[in-house]
């Protein structure tokens, strides 16, 4: 036999016998982990109100959770600037998230921009917000349940008579909404008169409710010509508090809402500050996390509102 022929067919075996050997890999399965990696999720939060302990915390609980979640969550914060809260709406809806959080605030100063977020298909949702055209849901405290009760305790606490002044804030509905509680269950004593009804700057609250309790105990002089003063939320509360010690007035008692560390350092002082009532801003904020989960999943709430009670806090 012919050597060159040999070779030539061994060498064309070889070329088969490797040929036979080469597989094409599968493509990955989504189970492997060489599979590309779901797109992650992102959440924007725009507020007003960064500058509000209360506000901060219930934002820094919600990015938390979000974040455990695997979210990208982002927070924004206008400081008050509602025309600017709108552009940042506007911007996220550019930026094309997959949902916008409203961190208190009222809706119905952002109409252009859930405008915007409704024509993009993005879910918005309130975290202590409100409700409003755009909005899928408010998670939120029982606001009418935390003026009425505060405003209670108040009247029971000047023994049902005497003056009275509010301390309110109407931009965040969940003020406006306790102030109006308070002021129906202020109503229900003949002998209440609130002689003061009292807008509080935010930012700065504090300082602002502390010069305005400084010009009423002027304008008021006379121990016994203010009997209480009612906030709004705990801020306000220390400010009044804080004038009222300044001026060495006895005898008007001063309630707050939100049961903040230092509104429960005060109160347990004994001094004019009795009472505050505390939110549960880690519920609302985990609570929140869960819904948008589910409704990013297609699982759409059987509500636009959730509600969560308050607890009072007073020195017993």
């Amino acid at each position: 036999m012919n050597h060159s022929f040999v070779r030539l067919l061994l060498a064309l075996v070889l070329i088969v016998s490797l040929a036979g050997c080469t597989a094409v890999a599968p493509a990955p399965s989504a189970g492997d982990a060489a599979a590309p990696a779901e797109a992650s999720i992102t959440v924007a939060v725009v507020t007003p109100y960064m500058a509000n302990a209360t506000t901060k915390y219930a934002i820094e609980q919600f990015e938390k959770y979000g974040k455990e979640q695997g979210w990208n969550v982002t927070v924004t914060d206008t400081n008050a600037d509602f025309n600017q809260l709108v552009s940042r709406i506007e911007d996220a809806v550019t930026q094309q998230v997959d949902a916008i959080v409203l961190g208190m605030g009222d809706p119905a100063q952002m109409t252009k921009g859930l405008e915007a977020a409704q024509a993009a298909g993005i879910p918005v949702f309130g975290l202590d917000a409100g409700n409003g055209p755009g909005v899928v849901l408010n998670i939120t405290s029982d606001n009418g349940q935390l003026g009425k009760e505060t405003a209670h305790f108040l009247a029971e606490a000047i023994g049902g008579k005497g003056n009275v002044i509010m301390f309110t804030h109407d931009p965040h509905p969940g003020v406006r909404a306790r102030a109006e509680a308070a002021a129906a269950e202020f109503a229900n004593y003949p002998e209440i008169t609130v002689i003061e009804k009292k807008h509080i700057e935010v930012p700065g609250p504090v300082d602002f409710a502390r010069n305005a309790t400084q010009d009423l105990l002027t304008a008021y002089p006379n121990d016994g010509d203010i009997a209480g003063i009612w906030a709004g939320w705990d801020e306000p509360a220390l400010g009044a508090t804080q004038a009222i010690e300044a001026a060495g007035r006895s005898g008007i008692v001063v309630v707050g809402i939100d049961g903040t560390d230092f509104a429960r350092a005060e109160i347990a002082k004994g001094g004019p500050f009795a009472a505050s009532i505390a939110q549960d801003f880690d519920g609302m904020a985990k609570q929140l996390v869960e819904i948008i989960a589910a409704y990013l999943k297609g699982e759409k709430p059987a509500s636009d509102s959730v509600q969560i009670p308050g607890v009072l806090v007073t020195g017993e």
